[in-house]
């Protein structure tokens, strides 16, 4: 259900991936559309922050950490054409997964192109798992895909491990 005014536009949430945009005039609907978010494809880099390193501090559950982990920082330039805004919620996708975390503007650039995930499990479901022999995976520079996903959730922490590595 919803409102109609005169001569405006309405974007109801529609299936998770679509937008269904009605234009109204007066109490009649005279066009609607099917409307698919926006997709950057974006270098992932991943890395420590000050945030994420206060709240290991204060433990690894503490909320502190979790909000410092389960964010992308993005070029204010790619909020724009993703067509968001801070705090919306995004799909972040590589060949080895997909996660989502909650868009903060980046306060470093102009780095159009690249986002930046601190270390930490939502970072650790997109990064390869593969070593090559020398201990550490490779976190910087992995190819991926941005989207907006305000109707998906961000998962707490204990949903994200159960998500992951839960046997069934």
């Amino acid at each position: 259900m919803f409102l109609v005014l005169r001569g405006k536009t309405f974007w109801i949430t529609f299936f998770p991936k679509y937008i269904l945009r009605i234009e109204a005039h007066s109490t009649l609907i005279v066009g609607w559309r099917m409307v698919t978010y926006p997709k950057l494809k974006v270098t992932l880099l991943t890395g420590r922050t000050i945030e994420q390193g206060v709240g290991k501090e204060r433990g690894k559950t503490s909320q502190e950490y979790v909000e410092s982990v389960s964010v992308c920082f993005i070029d204010p330039e790619d909020l724009k054409k993703l067509g968001i805004k801070e705090k919306t919620n995004v799909l972040v996708s590589t060949k080895y997964g997909s996660v989502v975390v909650k868009a903060l503007k980046s306060l470093r650039g102009p780095h159009s192109g690249v986002i930046y995930i601190p270390y930490g499990p939502w970072a650790n479901v997109i990064v390869d798992p593969e070593t090559h022999s020398i201990g550490m995976p490779s976190l910087k520079g992995i190819s991926a895909e941005i989207e907006p996903a305000p109707d998906k959730p961000l998962l707490s922490l204990e949903e994200l491990l159960n998500e992951q590595f839960r046997k069934d």
